[in-house]
């Protein structure tokens, strides 16, 4: 079976995270699903990003095995893997300990939309899933993370279509869209808003929220029926 084209996907997305500057050393990891063929090529394990190449990418199918490859897959594999095989629509998955939005998960809060730039992406706060319990840690952690992240979506009433990112508390950053570049762009967007949420609460702490006229306005404006930014 011929997987090279999504190890060259994969490959290419994960470096773009060091480029971007949302990982360091060999934090974080992208994946790249082909699901025609029911598999996913990953980034292996704890092997720094100057040493990678589109071979050492693992395949992996949607229950976590390694379809091919020689080196072990990235210990989030099964997050992947979960969300892979519930959410059918997403192409590529993104997962970072990105400063800033690691710092939103660590605190255990969503990120408010304090602005049109977040407005842009999303018309709510990026949620912030709880913490895993105790039961859930003590079983497969990995697995369980792909549930808490649905968990959060079906407690928030949320379309993981509609919203690509979100915080897993205590721990860091996933993302994802159809394709792995807009599973990074959104990465890297969910850093960017992180940030300038941040810097907002320090200037004003009690800065409001966006009103709602200016998050219709501005999502629609990039994604409504008549939408009208860019070529």
């Amino acid at each position: 079976m011929n997987y090279n084209h999504i190890r060259e996907a994969a490959y290419k997305a994960n470096m773009q995270l060091p480029e971007l500057g949302l990982v360091l050393f060999t934090f974080g990891n992208v994946s790249a699903v082909d699901r025609t063929l029911g598999v996913f090529a990953i980034k292996p394990s704890g092997v720094p990003y100057n040493e990678l190449s589109p071979a050492k990418m693992v395949i992996v199918d949607f229950d976590g095995n390694t379809v091919e490859g020689n080196l072990r897959p990235s210990s989030d594999t099964l997050t992947h893997a979960v969300l892979y095989k519930h959410w059918i629509n997403i192409g590529g998955i993104v997962h970072t300990h990105s400063t800033y939005a690691t710092a939103w998960a660590q605190s255990q809060r969503d990120i408010p939309i304090f602005g049109t730039t977040h407005a842009d992406h999303n018309t709510v706060d990026i949620p912030c899933a709880p913490p895993m319990d105790d039961e859930m840690i003590k079983g497969n952690y990995e697995y369980e993370t792909g549930f808490q992240i649905m968990n959060c979506f079906k407690e928030k009433e949320l379309n993981y279509e509609e919203v690509e990112m979100i915080l897993v508390g205590n721990h860091a950053p996933f993302t994802w869209g159809k394709t792995p570049e807009k599973a990074v762009y959104n990465s890297a967007v969910l850093e960017s808003i992180a940030q300038m949420a941040y810097l907002t609460g320090q200037i004003n702490p009690k800065a409001p929220r966006l009103k709602n006229a200016l998050i219709k306005k501005h999502f629609e404006r990039k994604h409504g029926p008549d939408s009208y930014y860019g070529q």
